[in-house]
């Protein structure tokens, strides 16, 4: 797991000394010395490492990484270049092209919008591979929690996306008056149709940052 070292080690430096994540740390160490893991170790804090605490404008909030080979590379829903455009992202595509314009990418890698202030975060942080939340349970879920907790604290204009139910729960530890709180169903082509396309959250996110003075996202990836 490698050290973050920006300004969100200052924010979350409590929660590295407090026992559950003494006990999720030993966890994912066997978790990766027996077991096929992912991401690979060096990717689990990424979405850290790209968007630090001070340049988060949008949170968007998934469940737990993808589980295949050369899927997971620490940020939600993104894939490394050269892999497939999972099914949830291409319905992303599909609604930020609907809602934005956006041409439609041949990649599903995200760190684009990490670098333009898009902390994609997932609840859980590592999975077994092939083995969808094998990991859940085991203490990421208070890690993130706090890191949501930290974002809910910074005294700006913050955009939360909460699709599906889990994500949504999550809104029960967000009250500050100055951020805005979308939701929809879970981009999942199991859910999509019921409301996420058509949820404009995009559009939306941009409007309130700019409302408030605010850089919007560029939410276009590019080809690769």
């Amino acid at each position: 797991m490698s050290q973050i070292d920006n300004d969100w080690l200052e924010a979350v430096n409590g929660e590295f000394k407090k026992t559950y994540y003494k006990k999720l740390y030993n966890f994912v160490k066997d978790e990766y010395s027996k077991r096929v893991v992912y991401p690979p170790a060096d990717d689990i804090f990424n979405a850290f490492h790209l968007t630090p605490l001070s340049n988060v404008k949008v949170l968007i909030l998934g469940q737990d990484p993808y589980h295949n080979e050369n899927q997971a590379h620490g940020l939600s829903f993104s894939v490394k270049p050269g892999q497939d455009i999972p099914p949830s992202l291409q319905n992303i595509y599909k609604e930020l092209n609907d809602d934005l314009g956006c041409r439609i990418p041949n990649n599903g890698y995200l760190e684009k919008w990490a670098k333009e202030g898009v902390l994609l975060l997932n609840t859980v942080l590592t999975v077994r591979a092939h083995q969808a939340n094998s990991h859940q349970g085991a203490g990421w879920e208070e890690f993130t929690d706090a890191i949501i907790k930290k974002v809910n604290d910074i005294d700006r204009p913050i955009v939360y996306m909460l699709w599906g139910r889990p994500a949504q729960k999550k809104a029960d530890m967000l009250n500050n008056p100055k951020h805005l709180i979308l939701k929809a169903p879970h981009p999942s082509p199991l859910s999509a149709y019921r409301g996420f396309f058509g949820c404009k959250h995009f559009s939306k996110a941009n409007e309130f940052l700019k409302e408030n003075g605010v850089e919007p996202i560029d939410w276009q990836i590019e080809d690769i």
